[in-house]
């Protein structure tokens, strides 16, 4: 006796909601996501197992590298443009259009105020040019130092909703630290997060 054959029918899926999907949450992921910008110096944080989260929005981020070498960053290119733009003017040192274009783009500035405009012709060697440099936090004929500086002009621009951050790598030396947090509480800057990389309780 023959076999009998079962007619095969076509299978069809309609994905028009499928891709309907798919452009949302790609719309949305777009509209939310922070995209990270490359810093300065690279900074390996220690670890911790605190999990008390840095505040987004509104925080200047102090940096300091292995070698003690301190840069500062705003979070938003507007801030970080008027930050930049306040110390300019603070110091006497004038910033082309571009210049400034190139202040607001930045994750975070490293240098003597005397060498601000160079640092920020370099465009998009910025970071490799200041990467050796960093801010001096040596005070000069008694005044505030240019860390403080740029600290006080973040508050000026941003108000006491303003948080500070430190970010230190696991490696800088324990002086630098602490002359770092010696200026800050000489400008009653007592509060700060520091930020850390997350460990688990179990590690050693």
């Amino acid at each position: 006796m023959g076999k009998v054959k079962v007619k095969k029918a076509d299978v069809w899926i309609d994905m028009t909601p499928m891709s309907d999907v798919m452009v949302l949450l790609l719309t949305f992921f777009m509209l939310t996501s922070t995209f990270v910008k490359n810093e300065a110096v690279k900074v390996v944080t220690p670890g911790s197992v605190s999990e008390i989260k840095v505040p987004e929005t509104n925080v200047l981020t102090v940096l300091c590298d292995k070698n003690g070498r301190i840069f500062v960053g705003m979070d938003n290119p507007r801030r970080m443009g008027e930050l930049v733009q306040g110390m300019a003017d603070q110091y006497g040192v004038q910033l082309t259009k571009k210049q400034f274009e190139t202040a607001q783009g930045a994750a975070t500035i490293g240098v003597n105020m005397q060498d601000l405009a160079t640092a920020l012709s370099q465009e998009d060697r910025l970071n490799e040019y200041q990467a050796s440099k960093g801010i001096p936090t040596d005070s000069v004929d008694g005044k505030m130092s240019q860390f403080q500086d740029w600290v006080k002009m973040a508050r000026d621009n941003n108000g006491s909703e303003m948080k500070l951050a430190i970010k230190a790598d696991a490696g800088t030396p324990y002086k630098t630290i602490k002359k770092m947090m010696s200026e800050l509480q000489d400008m009653s800057e007592n509060r700060y997060y520091l930020i850390t990389a997350l460990k688990s309780n179990s590690e050693d």
